[in-house]
């Protein structure tokens, strides 16, 4: 078997159970260098018990986590290797910024200049001799962003990083996590909200119920989305008809008496020249917007999670 890039973090068939709780169930992707990866899934998902997993806070039921090949345990400097955050919370109140990173520094083996160069990378510069235990939770969010940059590593694994974030820090958060992924990084970001970072992934593993139900580009989980078209005429049985004539697929209404109904893969455009055509009087024709977010809940739904269970991960 060839060796595993450094920067690969590799998910095989891992399983975790605490008790009768399955937390964690048969979970297998890969995480790339040099882009951004969405791990995404409803509260309760397994996400932080894979992280955890990942980093050797918890012993596996069965399967491996690695990070370029190796458990978390072997790398030889593990600190240099992988930077986590999966807490903004875990802080010393009575410490500044400042000193907590200097605690960290001689176990990541970087000087203590590296403490306010990071602080700097995070904007935090001006608040580093201010007290943590003042702090906001979107600044403990960027302290804990400088506490994994500390040794430079080339892997960061980041849970719910826009946690308490303001709409000015997201945005900073997204063009920062891409910077750091176009120096060949993997970047690892866990969210319960797919529009929190839609915008910053590249790629996106979702997961529902401790399984993986979806693994693909951003691109790709965005081409899942269906056309729906939402049509009403004051002559049900004409609109009937000419849905009949079209073969056109329905998604809700279209019952005897129903005056609108809601069609699916197909657009505005071609269903108004039918119409036309038809000489049938058209009161609403409206394009119905199925975004990223709705496709998401879609695949976290426990019937999804039902289907992966099954073997049915799209």
């Amino acid at each position: 078997m060839p060796a595993m890039p450094d920067g690969v973090v590799s998910v095989d068939h891992l399983s975790k159970s605490f008790g009768a709780v399955q937390a964690v169930d048969d979970l297998t992707f890969d995480v790339l260098p040099g882009r951004v990866t969405g791990f995404l899934g409803p509260n309760g998902a397994g996400k932080t018990t894979t992280l955890r997993l990942l980093l050797g806070l918890v012993e596996p039921s069965s399967g491996t986590a690695t990070v370029g090949g190796r458990r978390y345990r072997d790398l030889a400097r593990p600190m240099r290797t992988v930077g986590a955050a999966l807490e903004a919370a875990s802080f010393h109140p009575g410490r500044t910024a400042h000193d907590h990173l200097r605690v960290y520094a001689p176990q990541a083996g970087v000087p203590d200049a590296r403490a306010a160069e990071v602080l700097d990378l995070v904007g935090l510069g001006a608040a580093r001799d201010r007290r943590v235990g003042e702090f906001s939770l979107g600044m403990r969010q960027r302290l804990a962003l400088a506490t994994t940059l500390l040794a430079d590593p080339a892997v960061l694994l980041l849970d719910e990083p826009a946690n308490g974030l303001d709409p000015e820090g997201i945005r900073w958060l997204r063009v920062f996590l891409r910077a750091l992924a176009a120096e060949g990084r993997t970047v690892l970001i866990s969210s319960h909200v797919l529009s929190e970072v839609e915008q910053t992934v590249d790629d996106v593993i979702i997961i529902a119920s401790g399984r993986l139900v979806h693994a693909s580009t951003l691109q790709d989980l965005a081409r899942l989305a269906q056309m729906r078209v939402r049509v009403a005429s004051p002559d049900a049985a004409a609109l009937a008809a000419l849905v009949a004539r079209g073969g056109w697929s329905v998604a809700c209404g279209g019952a005897p008496g129903e005056h609108s109904v809601e069609l699916v893969d197909i657009d505005a455009a071609t269903v108004g020249a039918a119409a036309f055509a038809a000489g049938l009087e058209i009161h609403e024709l409206s394009s119905l917007d199925v975004g990223l977010e709705q496709i998401f809940l879609e695949l976290t739904s426990p019937h999804a999670a039902r289907d992966a269970l099954e073997g049915g991960v799209r």
